[in-house]
């Protein structure tokens, strides 16, 4: 029954809530406190929303919110670091939103249902509506703003600190006195009988460069401009580097296509005389190519080698400069790598919370690594500061602390009480990339999901397929259901369902979603049927990535939790493959790690040999190992393990006689009986829970004297009146960082381990790593204890 009642969870039946929009529920807030008391509980949204007026906000496929500084607002106002503005970015990746510039549409009847076909209302009626609605709009019009990132402007926001970055970097935003568009075409008239020196040429591009936006656009086709291009390519060489820097400026309000002639020269001419440039020049050139969005790998090649020879010259400005172009070139130096960290740590305190947001976003954008020392210190320094630090560069030291994995309580707990009040108004990539270093480093927040699950339903249009992914992998890695459960799942997996062809592409989103769904017992059979298709599993297996645990773990999890579902499965063959894969690594990674080890061998000296416990992985595709011991219902432990070379020999025989006299000296070393309450007590091991589907506390229990165990009639073979144990010894990476919350995919695996008939035993971490130390006497004691329960035993019955 609890099988069928967890199956009933798939969207497509009765998980997928109706869609509300924002405006809807701003207007349900200012409503009556009765009203909103019936909106919260269980089933009351539908009833309180069928006869209610609803205000729709249309909201066209083809617009696009303008630019908006503050997309990452800033905890308290006013402080001399707000520098905030769009989204977070994970290595690059780029927010692709609706099209154009967003126009709002008027009022109209269409907007308003309800109103639509009432009786017409006093004028006063009619214009607080219109202000309501007036309201309403530019409410949605901020959220709208808040979302948008632009990926080649916002992690330029250090340069905005100091004044050295002017002459560091190509500021496209600078302003600059508008010429008439008429200046330009005489401009362009002139350039066919021109033959003056290149400096003529020089400022040309620069007068062309401040015509206004939509002339300068047009300039792309006009041949004039094109044979002012080539004079400039033929004389490439004659230009002074000042006037060709100042050529390569201009060329970036002018939006030159990275392809075009002339960047290629001038990348040829910047290349030939990089070494007879300064670092200031140097890194100004690069700053241009990146604004033009031009590859430049050899230039690039240069500079840090330039760079690497002339280190003890850069300032701070030179150095963060510097690894910003780092990071926007996807590059990681190697032999700079110890520089960078003893630069760092020498001006650690001296970097604006801006520039330290950049620093870390460089160094991730370039996959470069950082010794758990400096990021100690970058983090000591975030956490003290972190009030006056503006969301995007708090981010970004985030990714950074995600990615060298290291723990650090007290910004973690920092972030938990700075970033909730900031999630409504952060951009939705930011919010993924908070989430995400919650899930990564195994930390447990709820003030913070909580905030994260209230804002995303409105936001979840802005998700890219990457971003559901990961809300749906941390939720489930975290093991956390917040209380707008349906809403929040509901609309991340319509996102899913919105984004399905982006798929195909990048076929790791999709598994990672449907994980995450899996941890919390959530199957959409129409997504797990896309996934399990032969088409996309071939995919899966030509990705970048390692998938095959990930489809493995997915697809066995459907057999077992989904007995209804009918649509695709993975073959028999890649199942098998697999398993042999998994076990593989087991034997080589898993089932020798010393904890285990030394369970195994108590149990099988406590139980009467090897034959009576298996260190295996009942289930493979849950990727962590069990200890199997199976009881008779009078207590007996049954001989099973005919794999074992040693236990296959023993199966043989007629088994081993356990008495209780044999039991009382193997947990005590004596040769007189005990109670097993006394064995525990005099051991110092306290009386607990065990844990188990019934939550029945083990009293523990011995064997009746003269008892004898059994081989097993027939291999594989369920006896009708026996209790399958499934010992799990767990490690502190099974649970969330300094809890005994379990993380997801153990909680998955025990969840599948009760519905196929074990009974789990915890042997957790805290419990048995200290035994580990203690006299062989106390650890016998721990595992009888475990072991053998009356409470057990009569499922048996």
């Amino acid at each position: 029954m609890a099988t069928v009642l967890m199956c009933r969870r798939f969207p497509r039946l009765s998980r997928v809530a109706a869609f509300s929009t924002t405006a809807k529920r701003k207007a349900e807030r200012g409503s009556s406190k009765s009203k909103k008391e019936k909106h919260d509980k269980p089933g009351a949204a539908n009833a309180g929303t069928e006869s209610g007026a609803t205000i729709q906000l249309l909201k066209p496929q083809d617009y696009r919110v303008l630019y908006n500084p503050a997309a990452y607002t800033k905890g308290r106002a006013g402080s001399q670091q707000r520098v905030d503005r769009g989204g977070s970015q994970a290595l690059g990746d780029t927010f692709t939103g609706p099209g154009t510039t967003q126009t709002f549409p008027p009022a109209s009847s269409q907007a308003l249902p309800p109103v639509r076909n009432a009786l017409p209302k006093p004028k006063s009626n009619a214009l607080l509506e219109q202000t309501i609605l007036a309201a309403l709009y530019k409410e949605e019009a901020e959220e709208e703003k808040w979302e948008v990132h632009d990926s080649k402007e916002d992690p330029r926001m250090f340069q905005k600190g100091r004044p050295e970055y002017r002459s560091l970097s190509c500021d496209s935003t600078e302003p600059a006195e508008t010429l008439p568009a008429e200046e330009g075409d005489s401009i362009l008239q002139s350039v066919a009988g021109c033959e003056g020196s290149p400096g003529i040429f020089t400022g040309y591009f620069l007068k062309l460069s401040r015509l206004p936006a939509e002339r300068r656009a047009a300039l792309a086709s006009d041949p004039r401009f094109g044979a002012l291009c080539h004079r400039a390519v033929t004389a490439i060489r004659l230009f002074s580097t000042p006037d060709l820097i100042q050529i390569l400026k201009a060329c970036v309000p002018l939006a030159v296509p990275a392809s075009h002639p002339l960047l290629d020269a001038c990348e040829a001419e910047f290349c030939r005389r990089a070494w007879d440039m300064g670092l200031e020049q140097l890194l100004l050139v690069a700053d241009c190519w990146r604004c033009l969005e031009r590859s430049v790998p050899s230039y690039l090649g240069i500079l840090f080698s330039y760079a690497n020879l002339h280190w003890k010259d850069l300032t701070l400005p030179q150095f963060v400069q510097l690894l910003y172009i780092i990071g926007e070139g996807r590059r990681s130096p190697a032999d700079l790598a110890q520089k960078v960290e003893s630069t760092i740590l020498k001006h650690l305190d001296a970097f604006t919370l801006e520039e330290l947001g950049a620093v870390c976003l460089g160094l991730f954008k370039s996959l470069s690594g950082m010794s758990e020392h400096v990021m100690r210190r970058i983090a000591d320094r975030v956490s003290l500061q972190m009030e006056d630090m503006s969301t995007y560069a708090l981010v970004n030291v985030l990714k950074m602390l995600r990615y060298t994995r290291m723990d650090h309580v007290p910004l973690m707990r920092q972030l938990g009480k700075v970033i909730p009040a900031r999630i409504p108004t952060t951009n939705i990539q930011g919010i993924m990339h908070i989430t995400l270093t919650y899930s990564s480093l195994h930390f447990f927040n709820e003030d913070v999901l909580a905030a994260v699950a209230t804002s995303l339903p409105s936001k979840v249009s802005y998700c890219r397929s990457k971003d559901a992914a990961k809300f749906l992998w941390s939720f489930g890695c975290l093991d956390y259901e917040p209380p707008n459960e349906e809403e929040f799942y509901s609309s991340l997996i319509k996102q899913l369902h919105t984004k399905l062809h982006e798929f195909s592409k990048f076929p790791e989103h999709l598994l990672t979603a449907l994980l995450g769904l899996a941890f919390v017992k959530r199957f959409p059979e129409e997504l797990i049927d896309f996934a399990l298709r032969k088409e996309f599993v071939q995919k899966t297996r030509g990705s970048k990535y390692e998938l095959n645990k990930d489809l493995f773990t997915l697809g066995k999890s459907v057999e077992i939790e989904c007995p209804t579902y009918q649509g695709s499965r993975l073959p028999p063959q890649l199942c098998q493959e697999f398993t042999e894969m998994v076990l593989s690594f087991a034997e080589q990674e898993i089932y020798v790690r010393p904890e285990i080890v030394e369970a195994t061998s108590l149990l099988e000296s406590m139980l009467g040999g090897p034959e009576y416990v298996k260190n295996h992985m009942i289930l493979p595709h849950t990727r962590s190992s069990d200890l199997e011991v199976r009881l008779a219902a009078d207590g007996r432990p049954i001989p099973f393990n005919s794999k074992d070379p040693v236990a296959a020999k023993r199966l043989k025989d007629m088994g081993v006689s356990l008495t209780d006299d044999l039991i009382s000296q193997l947990v005590k070393g004596r040769g007189h009986s005990q109670s097993p309450v006394e064995v525990g007590n005099e051991a110092g091991i306290p009386r607990q829970e065990r844990g188990d589907a019934a939550g029945t506390p083990c009293l523990g229990g011995a064997l009746p004297a003269g008892a004898k165990s059994q081989a097993e009639p027939k291999a594989g073979c369920w006896q009708p009146r026996e209790v399958r144990l499934a010992l799990q010894v767990s490690n502190r990476n099974h649970f969330c960082y300094g809890s005994k919350r379990l993380l997801g995919l153990h909680c998955l695996k025990r969840r599948q381990l009760r519905l196929l008939g074990y009974v789990v035993v915890e042997i957790p971490f805290w419990e048995w790593f200290p035994l580990l130390k203690r006299t062989r006497s106390e650890k016998l004691s721990y595992l009888h204890y475990k072991v053998f329960c009356p409470a057990l035993l009569s499922r048996a019955g």
